[in-house]
C-alpha cells in the first residue's frame, strides 16, 4: 500500500511547502483535496478492493470503478495548472488551459509507464494488486480517458470561476 501512497505524501508536502509562495484559489484546493481523500483511501484498501460496492450495484457493474473515479479527480490539478500560469502572468487564458490539460494527459500516460513498471519489477499478486487493471485489458487506456475527462470537467469550472480575475489572496 505504501506505493498507492506516496504520491499523495509528495503532493501534500508540496502543497504545503508551497502554500507561503503561491496561494491557490479555494476551489484549487477543495478540486485537489478530492484527489487527496480518494488516492487516500484507494492506497490504504488497494484501488480495486475499496468497499465501493453500492455503486458498482448502482451501475450493474462487477468491476470495481473507485480506480476510475480516483483518475478523474486526478484530472483536477489542471484547475490548479491553469490558475498557477494565469496568475503568474506565463501566459494567456486559452494557452493556460491547453497547457493544464496536456500536463494532466502526459501525467496520466507516464503514471501508467510507472505502474506497468513497478509491477513487472514486484511481480507476483503484489504486482498485480499494484496495477489494478481487474481482468481489462483497456485498464491503462480508460485510465488516461478518465484522467482527461477529469481535467475537462475541471477546466470547464475553472472557465466559471476565474480564479485569475479574483483579487489575489494573501498567503
Amino acid at each position: 500500500w505504501i506505493a498507492e501512497v506516496v504520491p499523495v505524501i509528495l503532493v501534500f508536502v508540496t502543497l504545503v511547502a508551497t502554500y507561503p509562495l503561491f496561494r491557490f484559489s479555494n476551489t484549487a484546493y477543495g478540486l485537489m483535496a478530492v484527489w487527496l481523500f480518494w488516492h487516500t483511501m484507494g492506497g490504504h484498501y488497494t484501488f480495486a478492493n475499496v468497499p465501493f460496492d453500492w455503486f458498482n450495484d448502482f451501475i450493474g457493474s462487477e468491476r470495481n470503478h473507485f480506480d476510475r473515479i480516483g483518475h478523474f479527480s486526478v484530472g483536477f490539478f489542471a484547475f490548479a495548472a491553469a490558475e498557477w500560469m494565469l496568475r503568474k502572468g506565463h501566459c494567456r487564458y486559452a494557452p493556460a488551459n491547453a497547457f493544464a490539460l496536456l500536463l494532466v494527459m502526459g501525467i496520466a500516460a507516464a503514471y501508467e509507464i510507472i505502474e506497468w513498471w513497478y509491477a513487472v519489477l514486484e511481480g507476483g499478486d503484489a504486482g498485480i494488486e499494484f496495477l489494478g487493471s481487474q481482468g481489462d485489458i483497456w485498464d491503462a487506456q480508460k485510465d488516461m480517458l478518465a484522467d482527461t475527462l477529469g481535467a475537462v470537467f475541471a477546466l470547464s469550472v475553472f472557465a466559471f470561476v476565474r480564479p485569475d480575475r479574483q483579487p489575489p489572496q494573501s498567503a
